[in-house]
């Protein structure tokens, strides 16, 4: 059964057969006028037939659409096949004799189908090349930043009430000493009201006494020895009212303090009054087409091309500059960040960032050592944390937060994609090891066997990816570069041009060679893109002690970071 146009498979002619006939062989051409797929050997014998020698037979992805079938109105048994350029009206052949389309001019109808139809799928292309992985990536970037501003949220929260508990403590604290105070100043004034209640009951007692005595007086019958008819002045003597003094008590003033008053003392919130960058949208790559190339699409590519074959490998190799790195006792592993910043580790778990005059930015502790951290193409660093077996990522608001789990496997190396923005993470586990794929934080694809069964790896800790997406693993345990192709089948493994090869940094360029340092030999090696040894591009004759890291800048320049050195050094090397 024939297909129709919408089922035609734009994309794999091998995936459709033959049309002529009973044939069966894969489909590579078409037939214009007949709208027919054909083979190879049915397209010949269709053009040395006489009735279909002069059809336009064409590759199949450049075929013209088939025009769908309908009916004219006006001549019903006609199809509707060309255009009237002047009235904008679909029409049969007959309608074009008619004194209303006198003098136009028209146009196949079948032509202008096919160009839109070719239009319309390039759209549809943009969107599920770039509009749609565009969008799904941004929005997993928002949900990213959700999870990271609640990260932020809640750390602010718990700092709030950590200073507020602090606060209290401290209110609580001034409170008590104050009661303390106020405690033993009671006690000293009730001490001496005490004192003075008992002065005045002492004294009320004795003018108790005194009265009894004076009564006594007055009733005596005695005239001998009876103080009223003798001087009175001994007699009647009373002792003045003690004196005492009247304690005045403490005062206590309030603190009038406000809901503001209490804000000063706490901290703030700063609110950013800068405005809010746009989220980068990436710019859509020109991707590769199934449709018919446009005569601008022969021309950009024919460009692009042309500016390629200008980069080759130059005659020799020059020193460029050289950069002192603050902060690391040697150059294990370097990644290139934002505006020409780099992060550089040593073996020791340092972690720097600095800039290119040797300003150190930022510096983190991490137990890492070889090939594991990579910038993304977002501008965020991401780096392996083994003992935790989690990948973290640092954000611009120098952030640190859990970007992937590893499970059971221990991260070794990662790489992330300059080709999709996929992540790539060497990993082991007991004597395995392998290599993951993640997306958008989720795992994808794990390459570990090859078509054998045997184990591909034993301990990447160096990766990176070609040009052709093939990925290219410095394994140490192995002694050897293995490489991939992106669907993780393996191409080959590089082992070094001597009896012995102690591989660790390796990288690519726009050329597709690949770059490795070899430890034991003091060399950096250059292979083609499938594994063919070119030369050793830097030897210890050239100043290189022992090489262990390389990548390629956007400039075509080479950096090289050395074992107990922390100097990065960069060489030009293509011209």
């Amino acid at each position: 059964m024939a297909l129709s146009e919408s089922q035609i498979p734009d994309t794999a002619e091998h995936n459709l057969v033959c049309g002529i006939g009973d044939c069966e062989r894969n489909c590579l051409f078409y037939c214009n006028p007949c709208h027919q797929p054909m083979c190879e050997q049915c397209r010949d014998e269709h053009q040395k037939s006489p009735d279909t020698k002069n059809h336009e037979v064409v590759p199949y992805r450049e075929r013209n659409c088939q025009l769908p079938v309908e009916k004219c109105r006006n001549h019903p048994i006609r199809n509707i096949d060309i255009l009237c350029d002047e009235c904008n009206v679909p029409l049969c052949s007959k309608c074009s004799t008619m004194p209303v389309h006198k003098g136009h001019s028209f146009t196949d109808l079948e032509t202008i189908y096919t160009e839109k139809s070719i239009a319309c799928r390039q759209e549809i292309q943009k969107i599920q090349l770039h509009f749609m992985p565009t969008a799904k990536d941004l929005q997993s970037e928002i949900k990213l930043d959700d999870t990271e501003i609640k990260t932020i949220m809640d750390g602010i929260r718990s700092s709030m009430r950590d200073e507020a508990k602090s606060l209290k403590t401290l209110v609580d604290e001034v409170t008590s000493n104050n009661i303390e105070q106020l405690n033993k100043m009671e006690e000293s004034q009730r001490e001496m009201l005490q004192n003075q209640e008992k002065t005045f009951q002492d004294y009320i007692s004795y003018l108790e006494d005194l009265v009894k005595k004076f009564h006594g007086y007055l009733s005596s019958t005695q005239l001998l020895n009876n103080p009223l008819i003798c001087p009175l002045s001994e007699h009647f003597k009373i002792l003045p009212i003690p004196e005492t003094t009247k304690l005045d008590p403490p005062e206590f003033t309030a603190g009038r303090y406000t809901k503001g008053d209490v804000a000063k003392l706490m901290g703030r919130i700063k609110i950013l009054d800068t405005k809010p960058a746009n989220r980068k949208i990436k710019p859509m790559k020109t991707a590769s087409t199934h449709l018919k190339p446009t005569e601008k699409k022969r021309k950009e590519d024919k460009e692009k091309s042309d500016v390629k074959q200008t980069l080759s490998l130059s005659s020799s190799v020059t020193t460029v500059r050289e950069y002192k790195v603050p902060g690391v006792d040697d150059v294990c592993h370097v990644s290139l960040g934002k505006s020409n910043r780099l992060w550089v580790s040593d073996g020791s778990g340092n972690l720097v960032h600095t800039d290119l005059q040797g300003n150190r930015l930022q510096k983190i502790q991490t137990n890492g050592r070889y090939g594991y951290h990579t910038v993304t193409q977002d501008g965020n660093l991401i780096y392996t944390d083994k003992h935790n077996k989690v990948i973290n990522r640092i954000t611009s608001l120098n952030t640190c937060t859990e970007f992937i789990k590893t499970g059971d496997w221990t991260p070794l190396s990662i790489h992330s994609s300059n080709i999709n923005g996929d992540i790539l993470v060497g990993m082991i586990k007991e004597e395995m090891g392998r290599v993951t794929r993640y997306k958008t934080g989720k795992e994808i694809k794990n390459i570990q066997r090859d078509n054998k069964g045997q184990n591909l790896y034993n301990y990447p800790h160096y990766i990176t990816e070609n040009i052709n997406g093939d990925i290219c693993t410095s394994d140490s345990l192995k002694h050897a570069v293995v490489v991939v192709n992106k669907s993780g089948q393996h191409r080959f493994s590089y082992t070094g041009q001597g009896s012995e090869f102690y591989p660790r940094g390796v990288c690519t360029d726009l050329l597709g060679h690949i770059l490795v340092c070899d430890y034991l030999s003091n060399t950096v090696d250059l292979l083609d893109q499938d594994g063919q040894f070119l030369f050793l591009l830097l030897t210890s004759q050239q100043g290189t002690g022992c090489p262990y890291s390389v990548f390629v800048d956007g400039e075509n320049n080479l950096w090289v970071g050395q074992w107990h050195i922390s100097t990065v050094t960069v060489y030009k090397y293509l011209q």
